[in-house]
């Protein structure tokens, strides 16, 4: 996008390179804005140009950028050509600059920085993506919340670039627990319990026949013998299964409500109990499945016997596992989604098991296994509620539902809100994504709700007050001034700083859509959020001439509307009053 900037700069350089405008364009980049100095708008990396030529030193590169910049003349976009450490700088005409800018976030809208040229050419796929997958009959755990809103932001900026995206949540409804649960529940489950409140109940349920089966052998006998009940299809035990399930996705789905989640498919390990015979059978035929001493069925990944890369298959029971269970749902949704891609997020701990599943689809004879990909997150640490240690996912959004309604209750705009409660819930999500979303996915954080609900600085809280603040800027001038503006009103250094970093948001969209790291929008947003502070000190709207209060305001609402999207897809909704 870059408003056609790049591409412009591209066709300049093209005719001096004797090559494609489009090899050019991704080396062509805008430049981070500095609070210290001026800068110019784009870069061209020559070492990114000469990549594909012969090794070149320092000096030379230097040298060529200086030759290069010679053959190249300023014209209506560009201004200045200069040149730095292996780099040729380009100044886009400051009024042209404004008015494109502005002009492309208005007419764009949410899709502002997706129509860029960087993304020309792309493809459009269909992408299956597995995530959230809590465990039925268990309350929603917190750690399952970075699962849900990471998988939500991949799904979220697939879908945004066009792609054609199925959202399953794989729920871990099959298995030894409900071996465990049915039979605990027949020995201390309560039926006006199970009614009232099911998962506090299941779950409570589930922590005594866990100690009772560790105490005693009758107990853990006959958790195994209900759920070879299930896997053999007793019909009593599976409506006491399918009961818990129904139950259970009934509470998820309130929970996913607050969230701001969605999904396609609710689909679980139980789907595949029929399903994994054939996979042990394919598995057989292939001559891949071997039987151990204590009577399991294993798959060796090593081909030679490295006990390491033993995979099992099957229980000496001949119950199903979780491996056998992920391969049959794996090799289904080829079958019913013919995706180009799969995205398995869940945290790091279960690497080893999805390497092993991409493995076993392929000596299985399944190409696209090389389409699968597990996007792995680290722990979050220290989350505590006032009552102490948290386990569950909706104590914490009560707690920051509450602790938000407290801090906007000593801020005199609150009293306005119609209706306070939702408004300190979307705050609150977006403090804890936002604190969630700052590092490496794969980094394990240490929670702080300290940090989560600071106004200032880097936080969730600030970027919807700066959201919030905008908007009302809007609804207090806006009225006369959105149609025309007088770009010539709009070169002061503060708004030159915002235009700049809006002509970024194309090229930080594409590297979070390549690499899927949520941090690149994140840290894109909250510098976005403190310049808007800056010029919004500065540049006032009241008491100034019509054409110069409307450029402003102009230009403060390409910055809402870039923050807005932005935030939506980290999977944030805005608030307008705060």
């Amino acid at each position: 996008m870059a408003c056609g900037f790049r591409r412009s700069i591209a066709g300049q350089l093209s005719r001096v390179l004797d090559l494609p405008p489009e090899n050019l364009i991704k080396s062509i980049s805008a430049v981070p804005v500095s609070r210290k100095e001026e800068v110019a708008d784009f870069q061209l990396s020559v070492d990114s140009l000469l990549e594909n030529t012969n090794n070149h030193s320092r000096s030379d590169i230097q040298v060529q950028a200086k030759r290069l910049a010679e053959k190249l003349k300023c014209d209506t976009v560009v201004s200045e050509i200069s040149t730095g450490p292996g780099t040729i700088h380009f100044k886009i005409n400051r009024e042209l600059l404004t008015k494109t800018v502005l002009r492309q976030v208005i007419k764009d809208g949410s899709k502002y920085g997706l129509k860029s040229e960087l993304f020309s050419g792309l493809p459009q796929k269909k992408v299956v993506v597995e995530f959230s997958s809590p465990n039925v009959a268990k309350k929603f755990h917190v750690g399952h919340l970075r699962s849900t809103i990471i998988g939500n932001f991949i799904a979220n900026i697939k879908e945004a670039l066009g792609h054609q995206v199925t959202r399953i949540n794989y729920l871990g409804d099959w298995g030894m627990q409900f071996g465990l649960l049915g039979t605990g529940f027949q020995l201390f489950g309560y039926e006006e319990k199970l009614q009232s409140n099911p998962l506090q109940h299941l779950f409570e349920v589930y922590v005594q026949v866990n100690k009772e089966a560790a105490d005693d052998q009758s107990v853990a006998k006959s958790a195994q013998e209900f759920f070879q009940r299930l896997e053999l299809g007793d019909t009593q035990a599976l409506s006491l299964w399918q009961r818990f399930r129904d139950l259970s996705i009934e509470e998820y789905i309130r929970i996913y409500k607050r969230l701001g989640v969605y999904f396609d498919e609710y689909s679980g390990e139980s789907f595949y109990r029929e399903k994994s015979r054939e996979v042990l059978k394919l598995l057989d035929s292939k001559g891949l499945l071997q039987k151990t001493e204590k009577g399991t069925a294993v798959v060796d990944l090593s081909r030679n016997g490295d006990p390491s890369s033993l995979c099992t298959v099957m229980r000496s029971d001949g119950t199903s596992l979780y491996a056998t269970r992920d391969l049959a749902a794996a090799i289904d949704r080829m079958d019913k989604y013919s995706f180009d891609t799969m995205i398995y997020v869940t945290d790091k701990g279960q690497r080893k098991h999805f390497q092993q599943l991409f493995q076993m689809l392929k000596i299985m004879g399944f190409d696209w296994a090389e389409r699968c990909r597990h996007v792995p997150f680290g722990v979050v640490q220290g989350m505590k509620t006032r009552r102490g240690d948290v386990t569950f996912l909706e104590d914490v959004l009560n707690e920051i539902r509450l602790r938000m309604l407290q801090n906007m209750a000593s801020v005199k705009t609150t009293r306005e809100l119609e209706n306070p409660q939702e408004t300190a819930e979307k705050v609150g999500l977006a403090a804890l994504i936002i604190q969630d979303f700052r590092g490496l996915l794969l980094s394990d954080y240490q929670f702080s709700w300290d940090r989560v609900f600071q106004s200032r600085g880097d936080t969730g809280v600030f970027l919807q007050y700066t959201h919030a603040r905008l908007h009302s800027l809007e609804e207090t001038f806006g009225c006369g001034y959105l149609s025309e503006f007088n770009t010539a009103c709009l070169q002061e250094p503060q708004s030159i700083s915002v235009l700049q970093h809006l002509l970024r948001f194309d090229e930080v969209l594409y590297r979070s859509s390549q690499d899927l790291q949520p941090k690149h929008i994140v840290s894109y947003l909250l510098t976005l959020s403190h310049l808007a502070a800056v010029a919004h000190k500065t540049l006032h709207i009241k008491d100034n001439p019509p054409d110069v209060a409307a450029a402003r305001l102009q230009l403060f609402k390409a910055v809402r509307s870039v923050l807005a999207s932005g935030m939506q897809l980290l999977g944030i909704t805005p608030v307008c009053r705060m």
